[in-house]
Formats: structure tokens, C-alpha cells, sequence
């Protein structure tokens, strides 16, 4: 089994690069999924949320009111670390039972978008990034996903820089330009990882 880490900063296009590979057959543990997932209604997750921020964070139906907590967290670094704390331990479980009913020649792919941010490189056999300039991210996120100009840069400052990201690479995916010029690329990076996955079940 090769264990490879996928990453980038908001807006690269990183979603699109985990779709192209569960194309070609990969395994994809997505660990913002995961994350949504252990704190759904009658979760351990969610219960151990509330009981650290209050019933304030729930939504009339019970579900996780995630701008409020958003709003919360991403104001005090202090209480960010707290829910990392309830969160963290839970899609790590989750993630290592995904793992475990992968084949041994499996290709299991974990998009984690905090990768550099809480150095997580370690834990991989590779680090796969997906890399856009900061110019083509920003036009991205006003463009496409609807934030003003203001939000989309202080999501990217929040972030680990570029030059972080590239600086655990092992593998770079080039996703500045249109996305038909991304598949080629993907798909060598995926000739690239069956080798070595091939390699190490050996």
C-alpha cells in the first residue's frame, strides 16, 4: 500500500486532482468528509462539541450550526486548539479504519488541506501538492465559489504559504492554467504512484 498526503492551498484545485485519481482507481480518505462526518447529530463528536462550546452552536434541527462555530474558533487561536483537540483524534481513527480495508497494492490517497499547516508530511509514504499561484486562487474563489475579495485573502493568509507547501513535496501538480491542461499532468502523477505502490508490495 502507498500512503500518499494531497494537498494545497484554497482554491488550487485540489478537489478536482483527488477526482481525477479515484478515476484512475484510486483510494480517496477525504478528511474535511471525515471531519463533517464524526460530529453529525448523535455523535460522540458532536456531543463532546457541544459540551466544550454550548447548545448555542447547534442549529434549530440539532445539526452543527458551522458559521457560528466558525465565527468562534477562527477568531480565538485558543479555542481553534480546542475543537482541533475533539475533532483531530476522531477523523485520524476514522481515517486509519478507511485505511485498513484498502488493498496492500491500494494507492490510498488522504486529502488533507492542513497538511503543512499541523505537519502532517511524516505520516505519508509521498506528499502530492497541488500548486496555483496566489493570483489565480484569489480569481478563483471571487469567481467561482462567490467570496469578496476580502474573505477569499484572509482564507488564503490563514492558510500555510506557498512556499510551505512546495517545501514538503514530493510530487507538484501545476493547476495554473485551464483544466484541460491538468489531466495529462495528474495522470503521469498517477503512473508515477502505481509504480511505487508496486514497488513497496513487493
Amino acid at each position: 500500500m502507498l500512503k500518499v498526503g494531497l494537498t494545497g492551498g484554497i482554491g488550487a484545485g485540489k478537489s478536482e486532482v483527488s477526482r481525477l485519481l479515484v478515476s484512475y482507481g484510486a483510494v480517496l480518505i477525504d478528511a474535511d468528509k471525515i471531519a463533517r462526518e464524526v460530529v453529525e447529530p448523535g455523535t460522540p463528536g458532536l456531543a463532546a462539541v457541544v459540551e466544550a462550546f454550548g447548545d448555542d452552536i447547534l442549529t434549530a434541527d440539532g445539526t452543527l450550526d458551522r458559521p457560528k462555530l466558525g465565527s468562534i474558533v477562527f477568531a480565538d487561536a485558543s479555542r481553534l486548539a480546542v475543537l482541533n483537540a475533539i475533532v483531530h483524534p476522531l477523523v485520524g481513527a476514522r481515517s486509519a479504519e478507511l485505511e485498513g480495508g484498502a488493498g496492500t497494492d491500494a494507492v490510498v490517497i488522504h486529502d488533507v488541506p492542513l497538511l503543512a499547516e499541523n505537519g502532517l508530511a511524516p505520516l505519508y509514504d509521498l506528499v502530492v501538492v497541488v500548486d496555483a499561484s496566489p493570483g489565480t486562487q484569489l480569481d478563483r474563489l471571487v469567481r467561482l465559489r462567490g467570496m469578496t475579495e476580502d474573505e477569499a485573502r484572509a482564507r488564503m493568509a490563514a492558510q500555510a504559504s506557498r512556499e510551505q507547501r512546495l517545501a514538503i513535496a514530493d510530487l507538484v501538480i501545476d493547476n495554473d492554467g485551464p483544466l484541460e491542461a491538468l489531466e495529462p499532468q495528474v495522470r503521469k502523477v498517477w503512473a508515477e504512484l502505481t509504480e511505487r505502490a508496486g514497488r513497496s508490495g513487493r
